[in-house]
């Protein structure tokens, strides 16, 4: 039996590794700004096994009072999922919402840091962060637009892989994960694969990370994605 944490918890992919944990008998600490009626849902049906504290990314003194109001059991697995999709359209080449980018990396490049730095003194050896991150953030992305998500998503590659060599020697270990294109809000109806099939491959390759592959950058389905 794991305990595990995991920011965005209120729905898409958060909810349902919530949903997968509890499932498998792990204690879960939700993390999320409000809690939707899905993971309420799930809370009560828990026996207990799942607890909901609100918590923005954003914001350092809502992130400190969550993680120490979900109490001082070691975390096993602390999963970053919360994000924004950020500023987006046709003219972001002639102008920006400079406010707006500033605040997508603050969610997505701070916050998890924000969130790690909350939890870290109850993550032991062999504890693993994983960040859910995307297939924007790379170099090999063959596509331009979403000029903030994109940067932010390689801001936050390029952060979590300084995070892993820094927190080697402490045994942590540190995962970077393109959840693929899953039907959620964010990748709408038409994507290619469920919450649920998207929460199990996570899960999978979460569960299957090493000392030896902390800080790689890996696929949904446990392939290496290119950088």
């Amino acid at each position: 039996m794991a305990t595990v944490a995991i920011t965005g918890a209120a729905r898409g992919i958060g909810l349902e590794i919530a949903r997968q944990h509890v499932e498998a008998g792990d204690n879960v600490i939700a993390l999320a700004r409000s809690a939707s009626d899905q993971l309420n849902d799930l809370a009560a049906a828990s026996n207990g096994k799942l607890t909901i504290h609100a918590m923005d990314v954003a914001e350092d003194a809502s992130v400190k009072a969550a993680a120490a109001a979900s109490g001082s059991d070691p975390i096993d697995v602390l999963y970053n999922v919360a994000g924004v999709t950020g500023p987006s359209s046709e003219k972001e080449l002639e102008t920006a919402d400079w406010q707006a980018w500033n605040d997508t990396f603050n969610v997505m490049v701070q916050g998890p840091l924000r969130v790690l730095q909350a939890f870290l003194p109850r993550m032991d050896k062999g504890a693993k962060v994983i960040n859910i991150t995307s297939q924007l953030g790379a170099s090999t992305w063959p596509y331009g637009g979403f000029y903030a998500y994109a940067a932010s998503k390689a801001a936050l590659n390029r952060l979590m892989r300084s995070v892993a060599i820094d927190l080697k020697d402490r045994g942590v270990i540190v995962g970077l994960v393109h959840p693929g294109w899953v039907q959620t809000d964010m990748g709408g109806a038409g994507a290619d694969i469920t919450p649920a099939e998207s929460a199990a491959g996570i899960r999978k390759v979460a569960a299957d990370w090493t000392l030896e592959t902390s800080g790689d950058f890996l696929k949904w389905n446990g392939e290496p994605h290119a950088w």
